[in-house]
């Protein structure tokens, strides 16, 4: 609209824009990055920040490989199921303090 003129710059409103958000394989990609790590023996220590369940086959091949696996959910709960193949938890989210500007955004685990 705006580039063949039909709208200006100052007539826009939020309704004029939308957040297109694609995250496809996001998970299988750091899943591969942790054994790349595991497998190299490149890490002694992993730190996820998750508690997305869909990190336990990585969680466990890491601590088969001797990575110690630490999990921060960033103060959430965590899946049954993936808090059995962590070697820690432990969460940072007291450290973080949002400035009147700043709004602390987290979603759910």
């Amino acid at each position: 609209m705006l580039l063949n003129g039909k709208k200006r710059i100052e007539d826009l409103t939020e309704n004029d824009f939308s957040i297109l958000i694609d995250q496809k394989g996001v998970d299988m990609k750091i899943g591969l990055d942790i054994a790349s790590l595991a497998y190299k023996k490149q890490v002694d220590q992993i730190v996820l920040i998750s508690g997305d369940s869909d990190f336990v086959p990585a969680s466990k091949l890491a601590r088969r490989e001797g990575i110690d696996f630490i999990l921060d959910s960033l103060g959430e709960k965590v899946k049954d199921d993936l808090s059995l193949h962590i070697d820690g938890l432990k969460t940072h989210i007291d450290s973080i303090k949002p400035t009147n500007k700043t709004q602390l955004l987290t979603t759910d685990l």
